[in-house]
């Protein structure tokens, strides 16, 4: 994939950074976005550079149309084209359905799924240009499941895995490609932070008995932008032990 380009929301921690590095190790330039954690964001774009690619620091809240389309536009004017797009970003507001406030349930769909929207709105016009393009939008077990407490995530990873089909079947004829991933219980801070009686429960609903690596998202992500998955388009690829069959 040398001489690629993408853009990786949220590419400061976690999945998003990982994936960053792994696009880079293919020869890939990365635009790498994010909304408060310069520092974090600044070490990966650092470590981008030290493989010989090239990295440009984007703050933007994707929850704001207008900026990501200002962002967007900057990652153009610098590499010259955008062939690929990483839709990471995404908050947790998690409560119980009965305690959960307006607020919180707009904030998250606000920068998960309206933030998804709003960037492959801005992008699919350069890949339209460009008639090529691949988006890997990041979904959640969560979406596909449900989950307790989480009435808000789970519905904007739910309309993320409509959101990508809709937009596979309307980018398609211009070889752009849209897939989703939808992880399982990942290595993450936001698992760490699990208690060890929760994280018990959960691994007892894992068929492989462990939380996945953030490598095993980035190596699927990978795949889907590379030319072996050139076929690929409107799925739903979950990674997550078994525990969604």
């Amino acid at each position: 994939m040398t001489g690629r380009t993408a853009l990786v929301t949220g590419a400061g921690r976690g999945i998003g950074r990982e994936i960053a590095l792994t696009l880079a190790r293919e020869g890939v330039d990365i635009a790498v976005n994010y909304n408060s954690s310069e520092s974090a964001a600044r070490e990966t774009a650092e470590q981008i550079e030290a493989m010989g690619r090239k990295a440009v620091l984007l703050p933007c809240d994707v929850a704001d149309f207008k900026a990501s389309g200002e962002m967007v536009q900057r990652a153009v004017e610098s590499f010259g084209r955008l062939d690929i797009l990483i839709n990471n970003a995404g908050i947790t507001r998690d409560n119980l359905l009965l305690r959960m406030t307006e607020e919180e349930f707009d904030a998250v769909l606000d920068t998960n799924l309206k933030g998804c929207f709003h960037l492959i709105r801005h992008v699919a016009k350069v890949m339209l240009k460009q008639r090529y393009g691949r988006i890997v939008n990041l979904s959640s077990i969560s979406g596909v499941l449900g989950n307790a407490g989480q009435a808000n995530y789970s519905a904007s990873k739910a309309g993320i895995i409509g959101l990508t089909k809709s937009a596979a079947r309307e980018l398609a004829s211009r070889n752009i490609t849209v897939n989703a991933i939808a992880p399982g219980f990942i290595d993450t801070e936001m698992t760490k932070d699990l208690s060890d009686s929760v994280k018990e429960s959960i691994l007892a609903q894992i068929p492989m008995r462990r939380f996945g690596s953030t490598k095993d998202i980035a190596e699927a992500a990978k795949f889907l932008v590379s030319d072996y998955a050139a076929y690929i388009t409107g799925q739903v690829i979950q990674i997550n032990g078994g525990m969604a069959m």
